[in-house]
């Protein structure tokens, strides 16, 4: 028995370089349920592990890695998420090679930023991604946001046990319910499993978020109009946030171009503005209205 279990692993050993990865990705605005149906995901479509804020995680443990809702500031958060410690992500792709990992749900607030984490994990693009509007109401969304944002109430979906032994400061609560499996076959084989997800409360409020995070986009905003034309001067940046991510209305003086339309550089402009926030930040930016004060002549 021993020696066929041997060459079995041997064989498997062999095979696994040649097995193709399978990534999928759940995607959607923070706050909405993403960590809260990750394993559902997970399950449907036979994905083995997640990738959430940081983690690694498998069944109910974290394999590796270390979580960003740990962490003290809204943009230390968004770094420990995007993987920006090379340490943190070797540490995250070791762990996927030694578990021999082959199936894996990235969670992220945008479609760049699923792309990003898998690059930097040195993993395949997701074949598929999932919306979370595509398997949860808008009703459920809403009182998620409604969660995040008057309770300050984040999900690890990993059991309460492995987040309080690691997280004591900020875990709140555990939640332990059964998960059904779909098919009625597997119902009445009754193959249904418990799932465990844990609630915690980061460091960081919601206000402080808010107020560290607009702050940030406003800086990211500038270098990147100071680095598309240093002739702009930006008069004023209006940021509204909502469910789904942030608008921009950026007010400015700018010189006339006679090589390039006006309306062709602001749209220049809008798209490397949208573009560099969210592959820096992970946050989903709706839109970049850029408004023209005044065209000042060259002297």
């Amino acid at each position: 028995m021993h020696v066929v279990q041997f060459f079995r692993n041997l064989a498997n050993d062999i095979i696994q370089p040649f097995k193709q990865n399978t990534i999928y990705a759940l995607v959607g605005a923070s706050g909405t349920g993403k960590s809260y149906n990750a394993k559902f995901v997970a399950a449907q479509y036979g994905l083995r592990a997640i990738i959430d804020d940081g983690l690694l995680i498998q069944a109910d443990k974290i394999l590796a890695g270390h979580s960003a809702k740990n962490e003290k500031s809204f943009l230390a958060a968004v770094r420990v998420a995007l993987f920006d410690d090379k340490e943190h992500r070797d540490d995250i792709a070791r762990a996927i090679k030694r578990y021999r990992i082959r199936k894996i749900l990235i969670l992220g607030t945008s479609e760049k930023m699923v792309m990003r984490i898998a690059a930097r994990l040195q993993l395949p693009p997701p074949t598929r991604i999932i919306h979370i509007e595509e398997m949860v109401s808008k009703e459920k969304i809403e009182l998620a946001l409604k969660s995040r944002q008057i309770e300050g109430k984040h999900v690890i979906p990993v059991s309460s046990n492995e987040v309080r032994k690691r997280y004591p400061k900020i875990f709140a609560n555990g939640i332990r319910f059964t998960f059904h499996r779909l098919t009625p076959t597997q119902l009445l084989a009754k193959n249904n499993k418990v799932v465990e997800k844990s609630i915690v409360q980061p460091s960081f409020s919601i206000q402080s978020r808010r107020t560290i995070s607009e702050a940030a986009i406003v800086r990211m905003a500038m270098l990147c109009v100071g680095s598309y034309d240093k002739t702009i001067c930006v008069k004023k940046i209006l940021i509204i946030a909502d469910a789904r991510g942030y608008k921009l209305t950026i007010t400015m003086n700018i010189l006339p171009d006679t090589q390039l339309p006006l309306t062709k550089r602001v749209d220049n402009l809008q798209k490397q503005i949208i573009n560099n926030i969210e592959s820096t930040s992970g946050i989903f930016i709706e839109n970049v209205n850029i408004v023209i004060d005044k065209v000042i002549e060259s002297r």
